[in-house]
């Protein structure tokens, strides 16, 4: 299939300027020569673009030098036979060497220095030529000896824009709507989500992704968008710095959290064109302290579902390497990727971990460096990246990142309240407690759920879920059906972490007091009351006990 190619407005008027300027050796990156091609042709036929029209000649290494009407013009395969046509054309011309790279060096190989001293030669000869005339290599890769540094200009060439991908979806659209093959099944908003989620592809690789959700179940719909995301599952596996995270989680696998979760829903599909009419940027991210275990890896993997956005994760221990300036790419790779990408959320787990020692000076200041191309990223960025980081210990991390402009939001998770602890029992039994002979005659009625929600005070979220895991092999290993007494028992040979850690926990509550927002709402904060202490021992809950008057996170609902 022939796809109509939008011309990159941006890249047409830069080129256009710089052909009209006798810029003589131009070098644009990309992977897609047709598309590239493309443009150039129709800026150098445009004579209100380049005021004289000139003629658009190629070279390959397989073929030689080819013009306008694909002729081969003969003895040009040898790159130095091909500039020596280029130097005797005698009308105006662009002239796009394809493969051109493979000379100048990189990847451990030398450079071919007979070519580029006739490069070098050329540079004064195609400025000052009676037809302009003007040399562009375009290859996937940027590979620049250094002798010619000076002499060649780089042309940006970004991935194509919402509006090609969208061209592209019509026309497919409109051929199978022709044939009757394919159902078409979109609104005006599912499509756009659809084509939101293919930013970040190239146009065969969109059209590829096109395609095969179509011919999948043989119908075209918002549920498309899981295809999609598949499709830019390869260009991460690609990068090897970002990884790709595939969950089958929902938000509502997540129990409690609802100020979290509403924030969160409050801000779907903000990345669209239809939340411009209300001046709206896409969200920058949120940073999620608490204590440890009470869901913020959780929520992190869950905002995908919700959103339908590719989920990648960030370790930033893979930016550094021992080569020299190797992490600086590295970290510039990882931001351009998922750029590439977006929209997309970008998750860092314990991202104190990951920034840690910059003080020390021990790596000559590479991870200050590093530190640094990241916060002026999170404070500048214009695409549509979601950040959600979270930390364990808040305190680690510099003070530089917390302030406003890096995160929309700081939200701390506390321990778990009553209510939330009934949920997250809910929703792990109903995920275990399928089978009717495990069940039995067990009841998951609200007074169960209460009364072992009331028994787990001071218990963290997945400790909850380690709870039913454990009641659950007790049953298992007799033979029988599930009881209360099972989950009592477990509940009983557990000591919380609110008791092994109390002070670390005061600590994170007594810095999230006026520096976050909590995660739970108001309403379930209310319900506390005072708890009889489990085996005996004093639990600081999140609500009353031994921490009612240091809980942490403002009181502020969404």
């Amino acid at each position: 299939m022939t796809t109509a190619v939008i011309q990159e407005k941006t890249t047409q008027s830069i080129l256009a300027d710089l052909l009209k300027a006798r810029f003589p050796l131009l070098y644009i990156q990309t992977f897609e020569e047709d598309r590239i091609l493309s443009v150039i042709r129709s800026v150098g036929a445009n004579a209100q673009l380049v005021k004289r029209p000139r003629n658009v000649l190629t070279w390959r290494l397989t073929s030689g030098m080819e013009n306008e009407l694909s002729q081969k013009v003969p003895d040009t395969v040898a790159p130095i036979k091909a500039l020596d046509y280029i130097e005797s054309y005698d009308d105006a011309g662009i002239f796009v060497l394809q493969d051109f790279h493979i000379y100048f060096g990189g990847q451990g190989k030398l450079p071919d220095f007979q070519v580029i001293r006739k490069l070098r030669d050329m540079v004064s000869k195609l400025k000052c030529s009676p037809n302009p005339k003007s040399i562009i290599f375009t290859s996937p890769t940027l590979v620049l000896p250094y002798d010619l540094q000076k002499d060649v200009t780089i042309v940006d060439f970004h991935l194509p824009s919402l509006q090609e991908i969208k061209s592209v979806l019509d026309e497919m659209i409109a051929v199978n709507e022709q044939s009757g093959r394919i159902q078409i099944d979109l609104s005006s908003i599912e499509k756009e989500q659809l084509v939101n989620a293919a930013l970040g592809l190239t146009l065969s690789e969109a059209e590829n992704a096109f395609a095969r959700a179509m011919v999948e179940d043989g119908r075209l719909s918002v549920d498309d968008v899981d295809v999609i995301l598949r499709e830019k599952e390869q260009i991460i596996k690609k990068t090897g710095i970002l990884e790709f995270i595939t969950s089958d989680l929902v938000m509502e696998d997540v129990g409690g959290l609802e100020n979290l979760k509403r924030w969160l829903h409050k801000r779907n599909k903000s990345w669209l064109d239809s939340a411009s009419k209300y001046g709206l940027d896409a969200p920058k991210g949120v940073l999620i302290t608490g204590v440890p275990g009470c869901g913020k890896s959780l929520i992190s993997k869950a905002i995908s579902s919700m959103w339908h956005l590719p989920l990648l994760r960030f370790d930033i221990s893979k930016i550094f390497s021992g080569i020299v300036g190797s992490s600086e790419e590295n970290m510039r790779e990882a931001i351009r990727t998922a750029e590439a990408l977006a929209p997309a959320i970008l998750w860092i787990d314990e991202i104190e971990k990951g920034f840690s020692g910059m003080s020390t000076g021990g790596d000559s200041g590479t991870s200050a460096r590093v530190f640094g191309q990241f916060l002026t990223w999170m404070q500048e960025k214009k695409s549509a990246v979601f950040v959600i980081a979270t930390a364990n210990n808040i305190q680690a991390l510099p003070p530089e990142m917390m302030r406003k402009g890096r995160f929309d939001e700081i939200f701390f998770v506390d321990l778990p309240t009553m209510r939330e602890r009934a949920e997250i029992l809910k929703v792990h039994m109903d995920k275990r407690l399928l089978h009717p002979d495990v069940i039995g005659t067990f009841q998951r009625d609200e007074s169960t759920l209460e009364h072992l929600a009331r028994m787990t005070e001071g218990f963290v979220g997945a400790e909850i879920e380690h709870l039913v895991i454990s009641a659950m092999f007790e049953a298992y290993s007799e033979e029988r059906s599930i009881t209360l007494a099972d989950f009592e028992r477990a509940i009983e040979n557990t000591v919380p972490l609110s008791v092994t850690q109390a002070e670390q926990i005061l600590a994170i509550r007594e810095w999230a007091n006026v520096r976050a927002i909590t995660a739970t709402p108001r309403e379930d904060r209310a319900e506390y009351a005072e708890r009889p202490a489990v085996n005996g021992s004093t639990i600081p809950s999140a609500g009353g006990d031994d921490l009612r008057s240091t809980r942490g996170g403002r009181a502020i609902d969404f």
